[in-house]
């Protein structure tokens, strides 16, 4: 292609209206067949500033009634709304709340959903979109002769103008995700002001032998290499004053400099940060021309519902074998409430906070317990239960604020927390139990009879002892009767769990609430039965040491 032809070509693809159809704000419907500097050029294109994808993709699931913040549960009525506001009103965000409330994950969740694909020159460290240059410096480029440049702003990198040069229109494009153009920093005091907007490369002047401010010895900071997305930075009052001014003109002009080149860049991006409420209400701790900058603050909160605290269980936790995992509700509702509870004890620090990851961690290592004790050594389903319920003690993390912050008294008002939880749910369920049929259990108990828990024990026959679940169960014909009523009611209450699962588009990945053939399932069943004797208004039962159940005497 000659020099007339290249230069009509570009002329008439910046000075024409595009050719193609939008999915997304600044997506052309066919963009993954466009991989090349000419495709771009022959359909007019023209990319969305962040502010308008963003806003563009929020307006477009709202319409279509679709959740774009999947992973984020129990935010609905208050937080999201929030997010909303400040998106569609183009405003960069304050996430303010405790450990563990989702601050980080909301931030990807904006990232990964509402940024559309862009077109940048393969390999681009600062995300380069090849149609920002400057139409008399492409054609400069197409020719490969010399670039004017009259601003003294950034538009591409000097690799990307080589790369231009020596490919001409064949120059390769990469769409890239939202996700590709997130960056996350934790402030933590080593973060420097370079970080944030680059600095000066002596390899690149070594190898290169350019002048120390030419823009050749340019290596970008997080700043320009979240071009075009999303920076978060967590925990933004623990950067020093000093750092924090260096992201004012970003927040106000959408632009910045460093000292040691003559050149502004514009990185069109969107600043989220986050902050512990804490320092959010201490003076000083964000220096007031950031705090105005950052224009929408939004608090947010732990779940106040416990199918919401639930849920974000099942979505959080890690197991390496699910398929092979049944975890019943009620084991689940139990661990969730201990949470909850500690997140309402006067004698726990609710400064700092109860994080969810709390009921995540105990979920993972209840369900661990269940596989070292039972599952591994007779190769049984890993089916967690009241038994296990003590290997939560190295999970259940949170600070005292009243007695000495010591082991034993953290370890004593979590055992307080643990039965609390497990005494509420049980009584729970066995309120679905026929009052006759407890008054016949109980009579069943009366007569010199006992019921031996152990997590070492199994739930069938195939324990080498007769002490296992079933063989017990022999003795209580009533007791049986009424495990088959509580597998009942678990089975409706798994039914519904699983559609809030399926709302929520949460993966299970083999794992199961519950199997009515189960023998571990059904022993399970049983300890909440009898922790339900034994937590009535007028219990029936008593528990002695070593887990044994005996009648009320």
């Amino acid at each position: 292609m000659n020099f007339k032809d290249i230069e009509k070509m570009v002329l008439d693809s910046y000075n024409s209206n595009p050719t193609y159809n939008e999915i997304f704000p600044g997506v052309p419907q066919n963009y993954k067949e466009i991989k090349t500097l000419k495709d771009l050029l022959e359909i007019n294109y023209r990319h969305a500033k962040v502010d308008n994808q963003i806003r563009g993709n929020l307006i477009m699931f709202l319409k279509k009634g679709i959740n774009p913040y999947r992973g984020i549960i129990g935010y609905e009525d208050d937080v999201i709304p929030s997010i909303n506001r400040g998106i569609l009103a183009g405003h960069d965000l304050l996430l303010v709340g405790q450990i563990g409330q989702a601050k980080t994950k909301l931030s990807e969740a904006i990232s990964q959903n509402l940024l559309s694909p862009i077109p940048i020159i393969r390999k681009s460290l600062t995300n380069d979109i090849p149609t920002t240059i400057r139409a008399e410096q492409m054609i400069s480029l197409l020719e490969d002769k010399e670039v004017m440049h009259y601003s003294p702003s950034f538009t591409v990198s000097k690799e990307t103008e080589d790369t231009i040069r020596n490919n001409g229109l064949d120059t390769k494009i990469d769409w890239i995700s939202g996700s590709e153009r997130y960056r996350y920093i934790l402030a933590t005091p080593d973060i420097s002001v370079k970080d944030l907007v680059g600095q000066i490369d002596a390899i690149k002047i070594a190898k290169k032998g350019v002048e120390i401010y030419n823009l050749e010895s340019y290596s970008p900071g997080q700043l320009l290499q979240a071009r075009h997305g999303i920076l978060c930075i967590d925990e933004l009052p623990v950067l020093d004053p000093r750092k924090q001014v260096s992201l004012l003109s970003v927040l106000q002009e959408g632009r910045f400099t460093t000292g040691s080149y003559p050149v502004y860049f514009e990185p069109d991006l969107k600043v989220i940060a986050t902050s512990n409420p804490i320092d959010y209400t201490h003076s000083g701790k964000i220096i007031e021309p950031l705090f105005d900058r950052l224009r929408s603050h939004i608090e947010t909160r732990y779940p106040v519902k416990l199918i919401d605290e639930m849920l974000i269980i099942i979505q959080e936790m890690k197991l390496s074998d699910p398929k092979n995992v049944i975890l019943p509700i009620f084991i689940l509702k139990v661990l969730a409430m201990i949470t909850q509870l500690a997140r309402t004890n006067s004698e726990i620090n609710q400064d700092t906070g109860v994080s969810v990851r709390m009921s995540v961690h105990s979920t993972e290592a209840i369900i661990s317990e269940a596989e070292r004790v039972r599952s591994l050594i007779y190769n049984v389903k890993a089916v967690p239960r009241f038994s296990d319920i003590n290997s939560i003690h190295q999970t259940s993390k949170f600070e005292l604020s009243e007695l000495d912050d010591n082991n034993q008294n953290r370890l004593d008002i979590l055992n307080k927390l643990i039965s609390e939880a497990i005494k509420a749910t049980a009584r729970e369920y066995i309120q679905n139990i026929q009052n006759e049929d407890i008054v016949l259990l109980k009579n069943e108990f009366g007569e010199n009879r006992k019921f031996i828990v152990s997590q070492n024990l199994l739930g069938d026959k195939s324990s080498n002892s007769t002490d296992n679940y079933e063989n017990q169960l022999k003795n209580f014909p009533t007791f049986l009767k009424i495990v088959d009523r509580m597998i009942e009611i678990e089975e409706n209450e798994k039914n519904v769990f699983i559609k809030n699962i399926e709302y929520n588009r949460i993966d299970l990945n083999g794992l199961s609430f519950s199997s009515i053939q189960d023998k571990e399932y059904r022993a399970s069943i049983v300890e909440l039965i009898l922790e339900g004797l034994r937590n009535l208004d007028i219990p029936i039962l008593d528990r002695r040491e070593k887990g044994v159940y005996e009648n009320v005497h």
